[in-house]
């Protein structure tokens, strides 16, 4: 599946299960807190107030789902996909809130005891219809939000199943109240009000990690690891780096491939490696740095002469003697600088004049010169197309 394509469905799995759950949360806020102040049980419309911050959250998501799905642009290159991550922090926060709100107003209930009334029966019968509710959410919830792999669907779902914990809680709560013991009513709203506040912190610490550049899990860099070193050329991988933004991943790492292949074939293997790891889902992209050596554990020397230097210096000692060169490919490695010196083709083929005319060139004086720790003199044989020389007649100088 594209990411387009998996884009599309995620937002449309969103917009249908979030639906679902404001349209089930609409009817239970009523019918919480209707029945709370009848039956007087303040557990029970705690437990409404929780479901109204649901049906405020289930707007939240729909709206960063929204806009999480919008592509790249001039502000944001790499996409808006951490909407996602912000809406599950703004949801944490709300849940902290709502979480503490219920914790005092539990705490003022159980400071003045004699005014605590007695619960009417009707209170568990709303509070049984709520857990079964909630759970059946939950579960609806939490299968489509996995079969799309959606963090804040995951984290909503949850929402759902903590509800359904608070529900069960106020059920506890009310039974005891209408078997004489008045005070497990408060006190099942403070346990709804700290379990709200708990997942509240624990849905906002998690966003928050995501939005501080949080690195994906040793299973999923190392399944990223082995796609890059499947691929044909990439000798070895370093310095891999990933953050997730939303549900994606964003990958920067550095391949070795062989130092002597040309610019143009290291590209291609990049290319290839960073297409293979785009074959991952959960990839937004990756930037492949490639490197002829492990930068991490040496690298060349820095008083290593330019290229035009060193261009100028064989030129010249090629120009004494009427002799041009085709081409001048440099090697920048840990161990020196290693110059490979192409002549153009000889018409005539004598290596052995070719031989003598390396000896003249006197080579090994810019060698010398340049600090080069080998110098390769090459004889292109023949020309089959302009673009692709083929060369032969090695000549080092050692």
């Amino acid at each position: 599946m594209t990411a387009a394509a998996q884009s599309t469905e995620k937002y449309e799995v969103a917009r249908k299960s979030t639906l679902v759950s404001i349209v089930l949360n609409s009817v239970l806020v009523v019918l919480q807190i209707a029945i709370g102040f009848i039956a007087h049980s303040q557990a029970l419309i705690a437990d409404g107030v929780h479901s109204l911050a649901d049906i405020v959250s289930d707007f939240v998501v729909l709206i960063a789902n929204r806009h999480s799905g919008t592509g790249p642009d001039a502000d944001h290159n790499y996409g808006h996909s951490r909407y996602e991550t912000v809406a599950s922090l703004f949801l944490g926060g709300l849940l902290i809130a709502v979480g503490v709100g219920m914790l005092w107003r539990a705490g003022t209930r159980l400071a003045d005891i004699d005014s605590i009334p007695a619960v009417h029966a009707s209170a568990l019968v709303v509070a049984i219809i709520v857990l079964v509710s909630k759970e059946g959410l939950f579960r609806y919830m939490l299968r489509e939000a996995q079969r799309v792999r959606s963090a804040m669907l995951v984290a909503n779902a949850w929402h759902a199943r903590s509800d359904a914990a608070s529900s069960l809680v106020v059920a506890i709560g009310i039974i005891g109240s209408l078997a004489g013991v008045r005070l497990l009513d408060p006190i099942a709203a403070a346990i709804v009000g700290f379990m709200v506040a708990r997942m509240g912190w624990v849905f906002g610490w998690d966003a928050l990690q995501d939005l501080s550049d949080r690195a994906v899990d040793e299973t999923a860099a190392a399944d990223i690891r082995a796609k890059l070193m499947s691929t044909a050329g990439v000798r070895e991988v370093h310095e891999l780096r990933t953050r997730k933004t939303g549900d994606l991943v964003l990958v920067d790492a550095h391949i070795l491939v062989d130092p002597l292949i040309s610019v143009s074939e290291g590209h291609y293997i990049a290319e290839s490696a960073r297409a293979r790891v785009l074959t991952d889902g959960r990839v937004l992209d990756a930037l492949i740095h490639v490197d002829p050596e492990n930068d991490a554990l040496s690298r060349p020397p820095i008083n290593l002469p330019p290229r035009e230097r060193v261009v100028a210096e064989v030129e010249s000692a090629l120009a004494a003697h009427h002799v041009r060169a085709q081409t001048i490919n440099l090697h920048y490695l840990s161990s020196g600088l290693d110059v490979d010196v192409t002549l153009p083709p000889d018409p005539l083929g004598a290596s052995e004049r070719d031989a003598r005319l390396v000896s003249k060139l006197e080579l090994e004086a810019v060698k010398q010169r340049l600090g080069v720790r080998r110098l390769t003199v090459l004889r292109s044989l023949e020309i089959s197309d302009e673009r692709a020389p083929v060369s032969g007649e090695r000549h080092d100088v050692a």
